[in-house]
Parts: structure tokens; C-alpha cells; sequence
């Protein structure tokens, strides 16, 4: 069954420990996640976002991830993820996703704030959680989001957004990336500490892809609740799918499938041992 996030999330907040929201494309991603959480035997959020429309409608999504959900038993999110359009966010409440993130990232602060707010009205009305995030990550390697400059969320400004929004989750900028990093991961520890003692509610950490242990775990100590991994998952099934065909053996694309969920599970469970805290 397919569930609100809010209960999940704040019940991370109170236990430290992150739920993990991990991007999908097609059926093999949706099934990879759901038979790894299924193995950890921990909730998980599966993460659609609004550029990957071009390979799933939000009803498919819903459907699919529906009937998936029967064969599970775990606590299950559906999330929207970044995504600017007003339209396609009701689109995907109106289809059954539980939980949407307005990525207001790129405005001006007080636009942000404004859209925003507007968001949390229409989708509390019935019954779905609202993220948005504050700053701007930068993009890092083999990514499919848009590229930006990178933005450190301020503490101060943060307090006010969420008093003033009503939103549910804060997605905040602190020195990750979206996609694969080009270096050595600066993230900025301080800066979250401050807006853990600044806001109430469950924060989120997007660009998880590479970032090291030992800073996911810190991050997780310092209010972090909701992690996304995106990028890894791709490049990993690609990787390895690469190195199948170039053996010389002709697969089945059947065959080539089920590897697909297999490579995708690995990603997943990996992430999801480092989340428990």
C-alpha cells in the first residue's frame, strides 16, 4: 500500500536514521527498489521525477508501482520528484502519488516562498506532503538534471521559509551534488547543524549519489531524514550492462532485463545499510 511520507519521515527524524528515495524510469527500477527494501527490511520512497515523463506517464507510475506494492509488504512512498510545473504537480496528485516536491530552487527567494506556499495549500487539502528545497547543489558527472550554480541554503532564510510555507520536508544546498562528483566532497556539516537547530521539520539531503559513509552518517545525525540516490543507480546498471554485452555473449533482452533489477538492487541495498544509522 502506498502511504503518506510525513509519519515515515518524522519517525526517521526521531530515531536517526534516513529513509532513502531512490529514482526510477521504467519497471526494472521500480521492482529493483521495492525487492531491495523488501531484503532490508525498511521503508523506502520511490522517487519519479518530472523529467523522466518522457518514459512514464504518472498513471503508469502509479499502476505499476500499485500492483507492485501488493507483493510487498513494507511501508511504501510514492514521491514526485523536482518539479517545477504547477500542472504536473496535480497531475501526480490526481494520479495517487503521495508526496510532491515543488523545486522552487532557481527563484528568488520570496517567489520561492510564495509558489511554494501555494503548493502546500492544494496538496494538504488532500492529504499530501510538500517538499521544496532552499539553495542551489551544482551538477556534478553523468547527472540528468539541469545544471546550476551552487547555492549554500542559509539558516536564517530557512526558519522563515518554513513558517511561513507550511511545507513538510526542506531539501537543503550543503556542498553535494547532483550526480557524480568531479573531486573530494566538501559538504559543509556546520552550515547543516544550524539549520537543524533553525527549522522543525525533517530535512533532506539530495545529490547521496558517491557521497562517503562516514559523511551520509554524519549528515543523518545532523537532521537528515530523506535521502536521494539518482545518479549511482543509473550508472551502475549501465556500467554493468556494458560489460555483459561487450563478453560477446548475445543476450535476450528478457535476460537483459532481469539483470537490470538485479543491478538496480545492488545500488539500492547498499545505500540502504548506510541509511539505518
Amino acid at each position: 500500500m502506498i502511504s503518506p511520507i510525513t509519519p515515515l519521515l518524522n519517525d526517521a527524524m526521531n530515531q536517526k536514521y534516513a529513509v532513502g528515495a531512490f529514482n526510477v524510469y521504467n519497471y526494472e527500477t521500480i521492482l529493483g527498489v521495492l525487492k531491495a527494501a523488501k531484503k532490508e527490511g525498511v521503508p523506502v520512497i520511490i522517487a519519479f521525477g518530472e523529467r523522466y515523463l518522457e518514459n512514464m506517464d504518472f498513471d503508469t507510475v502509479v499502476s505499476i508501482t500499485e500492483r507492485l506494492a501488493c507483493e510487498f509488504s513494507i511501508p511504501l512512498v510514492l514521491h514526485l520528484d523536482h518539479c517545477k510545473s504547477f500542472e504536473h504537480i496535480v497531475q501526480a496528485i490526481r494520479a495517487g502519488f503521495t508526496s510532491v516536491m515543488f523545486d522552487g530552487s532557481s527563484l528568488p527567494f520570496e517567489e520561492n516562498m510564495l509558489k511554494t506556499s501555494e503548493i502546500v495549500r492544494i496538496a494538504h487539502a488532500v492529504g499530501v506532503s510538500v517538499e521544496a528545497e532552499l539553495g542551489a547543489i551544482a551538477l556534478g558527472d553523468r547527472s540528468n538534471e539541469e545544471s546550476a550554480k551552487q547555492i549554500y541554503t542559509d539558516p536564517s532564510q530557512a526558519k522563515i521559509f518554513v513558517d511561513k510555507s507550511g511545507v513538510d520536508a526542506l531539501a537543503v544546498s550543503i556542498g553535494t551534488v547532483h550526480g557524480l562528483y568531479k573531486g573530494e566532497p566538501k559538504i559543509d556539516i556546520n552550515t547543516l547543524k544550524k539549520i537543524h537547530s533553525a527549522v522543525q521539520i525533517p530535512l533532506v539531503l539530495h545529490g547521496g549519489s558517491g557521497t562517503p559513509e562516514h559523511i551520509l552518517r554524519d549528515c543523518i545525525h545532523n537532521g537528515i531524514c530523506k535521502i536521494n540516490v539518482n545518479t549511482e543507480i543509473s550508472t551502475n546498471v549501465v556500467d554493468q550492462l556494458q560489460e555483459l554485452l561487450f563478453m560477446g555473449k548475445k543476450y535476450h533482452l528478457s535476460k537483459l532485463s532481469l539483470a537490470m533489477v538485479d543491478f538496480v538492487m545492488q545500488v539500492v541495498r547498499k545505500y540502504m545499510k548506510i541509511f539505518k544509522g
